[in-house]
């Protein structure tokens, strides 16, 4: 290991006390890793905050200007070994203005969904432009998923594929309840998304105005998390007379502990990087019904651990509701088993922590 190593860590990630989340659960297990091996890290956020183990970490707070420009500003400067970057846009002219001041080593972490219908033929030239321009100055690109890793290179170059890899992210496995039975007609389902277009929920009231009325009678989906399509969603729910079987709950901070009070988890996303709540729900216990998009297939494995449907096919979804409120069919095998043996947290930091040490 490099004596006196000091990291800065770039995140745009709002620090919110009522989202606590997988990111949240690794920032803090990197920060304690890093401690145990005498690696000193500065955490850069777009705000403060105190609550769980943020008091612990060196943070510095860019008052919610650009996080990015602010490092540069205030700290670029300093006697940096490397320089990670969460959340931050790939390929800009902030990884050229740094590499000019300091010889730190630059890793680039990229955890950003792309379009289902891909960039406009405008977007995709400014991003191969953007890849000639300043990917020689990342050393290092890590994509969340394998998925992920495709998508770096098809945006910025497939030059970059020997300075790319994969790191999965992983869940905190221990603080997770487990649901022990699963209803096998019958069953409880549940969302946990922010409510945005992107996420597709819009297509999960679809597939429910589809059903049957004999299974609208005993049908509930309760979702987790708030968003600006809060009320898009509550007018279509309400047009369709399904203010009975989905029911929007809130975002809560303890959805750790929720998951197991569940048969199934639903995502009908249109766009996914790797799924935080996809993992949690199978590390509970809880299958998964998603979409064919981004790297949910490599973590959900069709009739075997939850269901893969295609994007936007809402009749295929209804179709799945309907045999699994009937137990037509339905997952048996432990879901938690996959979690613990590829995707834990512990998994996540340990392969974090190889590549700077």
């Amino acid at each position: 290991m490099v004596v006196n190593q000091k990291i800065a860590i770039i995140c745009n990630y709002q620090l919110l006390p009522e989202r606590v989340g997988g990111m949240d659960y690794f920032y803090w297990m990197f920060d304690k890793k890093c401690k145990e091996n005498d690696i000193h890290i500065d955490w850069f956020f777009p705000n403060t905050s105190n609550h769980g183990e943020y008091n612990k970490l060196t943070l510095f707070s860019s008052n919610y200007e650009n996080v990015e420009n602010f490092f540069l500003k205030n700290h670029a400067t300093a006697n940096y070994t490397h320089v990670i970057t969460h959340f931050v846009e790939l390929c800009t002219l902030f990884f050229k203005k740094f590499k000019k001041i300091s010889t730190a080593k630059l890793i680039a972490v990229d955890h950003n969904p792309r379009p289902l219908s891909g960039y406009s033929l405008k977007k995709q030239l400014e991003k191969k432009t953007k890849g000639i321009l300043y990917s020689k100055y990342i050393d290092l690109f890590i994509g969340v998923s394998n998925y992920t890793v495709n998508e770096i290179l098809k945006d910025f170059g497939k030059h970059l594929k020997n300075k790319s890899i994969t790191i999965y992210n992983g869940v905190l496995i221990d603080s997770i309840k487990i649901r022990e039975h699963r209803n096998s007609i019958h069953p409880k389902f549940l969302v946990a998304s922010h409510l945005r277009k992107s996420k597709g929920i819009q297509d999960l009231i679809a597939a429910v105005a589809l059903l049957p009325e004999e299974f609208k009678k005993s049908i509930v989906i309760d979702v987790y998390g708030d968003g600006p399509y809060k009320n898009q969603l509550l007018n279509t729910i309400a047009a369709n007379k399904l203010e009975q079987n989905i029911i929007l709950k809130g975002s809560v901070s303890n959805l750790n502990e929720i998951f197991c009070e569940y048969d199934y988890m639903l995502q009908p996303t249109h766009m996914e990087c790797f799924s935080l709540s996809i993992l949690e729900s199978l590390a509970a216990n809880v299958p998964v019904i998603t979409t064919n998009v981004g790297g949910n297939e490599e973590a959900v494995l069709n009739s075997q651990n939850g269901f893969i449907f295609k994007v936007k096919d809402t009749l295929g979804l209804s179709k799945i509701l309907e045999q699994l409120i009937s137990g037509e069919i339905k997952i048996v095998e432990n879901t938690s088993n996959l979690i613990v043996e590829k995707f834990s947290l512990k998994k996540m930091v340990d392969n974090h922590i190889k590549i700077i040490i």
